[in-house]
């Protein structure tokens, strides 16, 4: 018997259209066009791709999209102020500057100089203590994604146990607290876990992301068990090819898994549509106006 597969594209697309719905109404009722501005340094080409489809995407569902590129080899204090400037235009609501930056720029300065009510990929020291006492308005992307699909098809997760793996503040800690918010039992792992595949076996719902592919074996998983793989890694397909894979043996594992996210079109899918979500939020919150229910 092969798992329920977790259709990130299909949810994704619903949720886009709700932000069509009210973003139009924002317009019509408040004269209120959501801004998203996006920060890229440099020109990495996988970071270029990642901007380009969320200004795409922002720009189609009707947003303001405002976009500021600096060479790689911009000073600290140039993209400080750039940065300062967009916190202070009124007719932006939303900031992302593409991480990661080059190794010579302070991200920890950069996220410093962000206004935390603009930030919407909720990586501020703010925005993290405002999720760790649940009053944040913008959670972190990837893990507010994971949340609306175990909404979606598990259902209520009260008193289930979920294993995370990885521990970054992008994804691992932000998505304990969401899951600790819903009443799941919570254990964080990583690659120094002691015998991470019997952490593993005793969760109900199973989240990786470390970055190793097809890391987590078909053996690690519970029968019946909700696999959520937020890892995107290429590996090699011969003939000079590359494949895109999670960080779960994805074939073998949905032979056990009660449900699961294929790589791409599970986890990924969700995480573009949830930063307009934030930026639609924050819009609202800044210009003191009831926040959309999603």
């Amino acid at each position: 018997m092969t798992g329920t597969l977790i259709d990130g594209k299909a949810s994704a697309a619903r949720l886009r259209e709700k932000i069509a719905a009210t973003t139009a109404d924002l317009k019509a009722a408040h004269g209120l066009v959501p801004g998203l501005a996006t920060v890229l340094v440099g020109s990495d080409p996988a970071s270029q791709v990642y901007v380009k489809n969320k200004r795409k995407t922002a720009e189609a569902l009707g947003f303001n999209s405002v976009h500021v590129e600096l060479p790689a080899d911009v000073a600290q204090d140039v993209l400080l102020d750039r940065v300062r400037a967009l916190s202070n235009d009124k007719d932006v609501h939303g900031i992302l500057v593409q991480l990661p930056l080059p190794k010579h720029l302070d991200e920890n300065a950069v996220l410093d100089a962000l206004d935390p009510a603009k930030d919407v990929d909720a990586l501020t020291p703010t925005n993290a203590g405002l999720l760790l006492s649940g009053r944040a308005i913008l959670k972190s992307c990837t893990p507010a994604g994971v949340m609306l699909l175990l909404k979606e098809y598990v259902g209520d997760i009260s008193g289930m146990e979920a294993l995370v793996i990885g521990r970054s503040l992008l994804f691992g800690k932000p998505a304990a607290q969401l899951l600790l918010a819903a009443n799941a039992t919570v254990t964080m792992a990583h690659s120094r876990s002691r015998d991470l595949p019997a952490l593993a076996r005793r969760a109900d719902i199973l989240v990786a992301a470390i970055g190793k592919p097809e890391f987590v074996k078909a053996d690690w998983i519970k029968p019946g068990a909700t696999v959520i793989d937020v890892g995107i890694n290429r590996v090699d397909a011969g003939d000079g090819k590359t494949r895109l894979v999670g960080d779960v043996d994805y074939e073998a594992a949905k032979a056990v898994a009660g449900a699961i996210t294929p790589v791409p079109g599970g986890v990924g899918a969700m995480t573009i549509i949830c930063l307009m979500q934030n930026t639609l939020l924050a819009a609202c919150a800044q210009n003191g106006l009831p926040l959309p229910k999603f």
